[in-house]
């Protein structure tokens, strides 16, 4: 399965559980606008945080509200962004980014969890260094997408590589790129299926079918957590 077919599972995966997804993106626009302003224009952490929350579909006025707590700066919620890192079972890397009012709380949470699916948390540092920053778009397949056209627009505007799926086509960035790339194709007609900063991992691990029950429940326990914002690992699909 393709990162195409891999979003749509978890798409799909995350619309049984919509208000704590909601939640989620409702804090990181919050924080976003508080530390940035209100303008997703002039805010390029904001306008990201807007894009992913309404690519899951959350409404407008949760969007609109969760920006004027921001720009409101309350002073009873102060969030701070802290990375986890560790391995999953079989040894899979895990990079586990997070915004929270109390790291105690969550690097406790996070922790029982690698523990609770045969993982260990590690120090910072431990496996970021097989990840790379990069912007990943995606863009499906249709009659109206043209591959030669699509992939010469992407490439002149800066992409670094373009890899054609039975789904669709994914584009590749440096993230110091991404925003050009990204306004590119938008001004160019394309509908993006997703467009984000990710990490990347440079080798990908496989595990013992016995082993890919631990790694969902490692995965389930971490979305589940509401200060947990993005997860990223090295697993082969």
């Amino acid at each position: 399965m393709g990162r195409i077919g891999n979003i749509e599972n978890r798409k799909n995966k995350q619309d049984a559980k919509r208000a704590k997804v909601f939640t989620k993106y409702a804090r990181s626009i919050t924080v976003a606008a508080k530390e940035g302003g209100g303008d997703p224009e002039y805010n390029a952490s904001l306008k990201t945080a807007v894009e992913k929350a309404k690519s899951m579909n959350m409404p407008n006025d949760n969007i609109d509200r969760a920006i004027k707590k921001g720009v409101g700066g309350s002073d009873s919620e102060n969030y701070e962004h802290i990375t986890y890192e560790g391995y999953g079972p079989g040894g899979v890397a895990v990079i586990v980014n997070s915004l929270t009012d109390n790291k105690n709380r969550t690097a406790g949470n996070v922790r029982f969890y690698f523990d609770k699916s045969g993982g260990n948390m590690g120090t910072a540092g431990c496996v970021s260094f097989m990840f790379d920053k990069k912007g990943i778009i995606l863009i499906e397949k249709n009659d109206s997408v043209e591959e030669d056209i699509l992939m010469e627009i992407a490439l002149e505007a800066g992409a670094e590589d373009f890899i054609v799926e039975d789904e669709g086509f994914e584009i590749i960035t440096e993230y110091t790129a991404f925003d050009e790339v990204k306004a590119t194709l938008e001004s160019s007609g394309y509908e993006l299926l997703s467009a984000e900063v990710t990490m990347l991992p440079q080798t990908y691990t496989k595990i013992d079918e016995s082993l890919e029950k631990s790694m969902e429940k490692l995965i389930d326990m971490l979305e589940d957590d509401d200060d947990v914002q993005d997860i990223y690992t090295n697993l082969e699909a």
